[in-house]
């Protein structure tokens, strides 16, 4: 609704426009006065309020005047360098307009007498000679109207509350007004070399260029080739017209005795007749061309050059070699155009057939296309006038439309997102507040990116509360399945690891096997006795006996290392450098072993015995961690006997 009102003051500006115009033309003022609310909308409202305002003030007027469009560069850079200034504050203060005024004034006083000077002369280099005295006459009331204008448009801005300033510049946007501190965050991102914005408008500036170029270039063709078609068409009758002055039949004799053949000086008057009806045709020629070069009928004398004598053979131009045999023929050819030492010319040569159809001669026209260069010039002089003023209007506007509808809604979505805060409940819920309070409403692809923005957050807030409930759950969980894992791998009775440990950590020696980078040892040990304590004494005592005899292998090679994996049987598993040391380990074992069984003052299910065997990894030999097993429970086995075989109790 308040985007309205901010509309109704740019037509305001048109008007103001179009109203000092009028007043200008009507008291014949020396000053303009069309300029006046282009540079109050640029100052109050920014770049393409001001760039509109002026484009389409030469457009109405062009409706009257059509060459008022090709003035409508000249009001689009008055905005521009108006926006410029404004946006660093220079018509905040009076004493800064002084800077303003002259640089207005150089830049409007430029292009207008350019502009002016090229539409009203054909001559470019005339033109520019002459530009310096004019501009130096004409810049005066350039000065004036710029100091009224500007002038004007400080008294207006002075009555403009500051809040209709501030909605002015967000005019077009389609989303709720941004607090100080995202507008800095969104304006410093906006300008990232690589960003979307100048991706967005590098595409539109070389689109616009494209466009503009394309029609451009097209309408310059068309019309040159226009030029060039009814330049032909007026040579082509003047060559017409000299072609039925020629008699073929006194064609031999004009040759042979030139001036003095009858009707020789009554042909050539009119031949100058017909070249001078036309300021442009710079020769005209009759020739009869033979295979020996060009015999001269008529060449009419040149402001430069004297012609040549009837009878006299020329050799044919260069840029007519490739008709050589078609003149000779006595046939037609197509307009030949030239630019060489004679100058920018078109070239037309027509046949004169006698009775029976036989070429006599051609008739020949030399005609200048200076005069096409200079118009064309001056065409695409007017063109780049008109089509500046367009492609500045058309970028200004699609820069707005894609600042306003892609650019600043995707910046501030990606501001929510980047300071989105996890820290607590509450600062995830004024996140959430911040994206509603965006309120993009663009309409289109970029609205649906905004509300599935908003959804994914919300639903994502929700899911982090019952991820956090779950943690909690999972945490719990987690310690009892540890524990659990922990029972399940752990020998009840002697507390190491058991039977199922056992087995995963031969098959992860068997993975190190197949990868070529096992290095470990197994220790077999098998308690002697077990039986007879639990015969003699009882299962309580017989498991005090196994549980020193766990004692003693954990303290030995470490409780990490032990397994039970039988009612009486241990197994060590050493890795890495500690191989190196398992026959040192073995000797302890044995050693604490004998001092035990030596020591008088132990019960007897105090004094543990136990077989022992050693077997360390070799992979020439080994291709399983159970041919290592199988050794080690061999050497075990041997062990075990020797101790039988010893004892004598």
């Amino acid at each position: 609704m308040f985007d309205g009102k901010l509309v109704l003051i740019c037509v305001g500006g048109l008007i103001l426009n179009l109203v000092g115009s009028g007043l200008a033309e009507s008291f014949e003022l020396p000053i303009y006065l069309d300029t006046s609310g282009t540079i109050f909308i640029a100052a109050l409202g920014g770049y393409a309020p001001g760039i509109a305002v002026g484009f389409f003030t030469n457009l109405i007027k062009a409706l009257f005047e059509p060459s008022e469009m090709y003035f409508c560069s000249v009001n689009v850079f008055v905005a521009i360098f108006t926006a410029f200034f404004a946006r660093r504050g220079f018509f905040d203060n009076f004493g800064k307009l002084l800077i303003i005024v002259p640089s207005l004034t150089f830049v409007a006083g430029t292009f207008d007498l350019l502009i002016v000077d090229f539409l009203n002369s054909t001559d470019i280099l005339k033109s520019l000679n002459t530009f310096e005295s004019t501009y130096t006459e004409n810049i005066f009331p350039e000065f004036i109207d710029k100091s009224l204008s500007v002038l004007l448009a400080f008294v207006l801005l002075k009555f403009v509350p500051v809040q209709v300033k501030k909605n002015f510049h967000e005019l077009g946007q389609r989303q709720a007004p941004l607090s100080d501190e995202m507008k800095r965050v969104v304006s410093e991102q906006s300008y990232l070399t690589a960003s979307l914005r100048t991706k967005t408008l590098a595409i539109l500036m070389l689109s616009s260029l494209f466009a503009s170029s394309s029609i451009a270039l097209i309408s310059y063709l068309l019309f040159k080739d226009n030029a060039v078609d009814e330049r032909i068409k007026t040579v082509d009758g003047m060559v017409t017209v000299a072609v039925s002055e020629i008699n073929p039949y006194r064609v031999d004799n004009f040759i042979k005795f030139g001036r003095e053949a009858p009707g020789y000086k009554e042909t050539e008057e009119k031949l100058y007749a017909i070249k001078n009806s036309a300021t442009d045709t710079r020769y005209l020629y009759v020739y009869r061309i033979l295979e020996d070069g060009c015999h001269v009928v008529f060449d009419l004398n040149a402001a430069d050059i004297q012609g040549d004598k009837p009878g006299q053979v020329v050799e044919l131009d260069e840029s007519l070699l490739s008709y050589r045999e078609d003149l000779i023929s006595g046939r037609p050819i197509p307009p030949i155009i030239t630019d060489d030492e004679y100058g920018y010319l078109l070239t037309l040569y027509k046949p004169v057939y006698d009775g029976a159809g036989r070429c006599q001669c051609y008739v020949a026209i030399d005609f200048s296309m200076d005069m096409l260069l200079e118009y064309t010039h001056i065409f695409i002089i007017k063109l780049l006038a008109l089509f500046a003023g367009c492609f500045i209007f058309i970028f200004a506007i699609g820069r707005a439309f894609v600042e306003n509808n892609i650019i600043l809604p995707v910046n501030t979505m990606a501001y929510c997102a980047r300071n989105f805060s996890y820290d607590s409940v509450a600062a995830r819920e004024k996140n959430i507040d911040t994206i509603k309070s965006l309120k993009i409403k663009t309409g289109d692809e970029i609205e649906n990116l905004y509300r599935a923005l908003l959804r994914t957050t919300e639903n994502f807030l929700r899911y982090l509360e019952h991820l956090q409930r779950a943690k909690t759950q999972v945490a719990d969980m987690r310690v009892k399945v540890f524990a659990m894992d922990k029972i399940a791998h752990k020998d009840s009775l002697t507390g190491v690891k058991n039977k199922t440990a056992y087995a995963e950590e031969i098959a992860l020696l068997d993975k190190k096997i197949s990868a070529g980078g096992a290095q470990f040892c197994i220790v077999m040990v098998d308690v002697n006795f077990l039986k007879r304590v639990n015969d003699t004494y009882g299962h309580e005592i017989g498991n005090t006996y196994l549980q020193n005899a766990c004692r003693l292998t954990c303290a030995v090679f470490g409780a990490e290392n032990v397994y039970r994996v039988g009612g009486d049987e241990f197994v060590v598993i050493l890795e890495g450098n500690k191989v190196s040391l398992s026959k040192y380990f073995v000797a302890q074992f044995k050693s604490e072993m004998e001092h035990k069984l030596s020591n008088e003052s132990l019960a007897l299910w105090e004094k543990v015995s136990a077989a022992v065997g050693l077997a360390v990894y070799e992979p020439d030999k080994d291709k399983t961690a159970d041919e290592v097993f199988k050794r080690a429970d061999k050497e075990m086995y041997a062990n075990k006997l020797a101790m039988k075989a010893a004892r004598t109790d």
